[in-house]
């Protein structure tokens, strides 16, 4: 929990209190060529699983959800998959 501590109107000290999830992601595959690292993430709260992309070479990245029937294929070709999933 986090505590916070403002001034309210009227000069008054005010607190308030914020709780905070941190959700656990696991990696479950990773795979890296000619600068290219791919990775499969499972996050255990929401069951969500995403494919992640990093191109060192080219400064670019990104990520998608996938569902879990097709996490594997989405690995394998994330290119192709994410272009199939941005035309649907």
């Amino acid at each position: 929990m986090i505590a916070a501590i403002g001034h309210a109107e009227g000069g008054r000290r005010e607190e308030t209190m914020t709780t905070t999830t941190i959700g656990r992601r696991t990696e479950l595959a990773h795979r890296a060529s000619d600068g290219i690292d791919v990775y499969l993430f499972w996050n255990e709260p929401t069951s969500r699983v995403t494919v992640g992309v990093r191109d060192t070479q080219g400064d670019d990245s990104f990520e998608f959800e996938v569902d879990g029937r097709h996490a594997l294929d989405a690995f394998n070709h994330p290119y192709a998959y994410n272009r199939w999933r941005n035309q649907s």
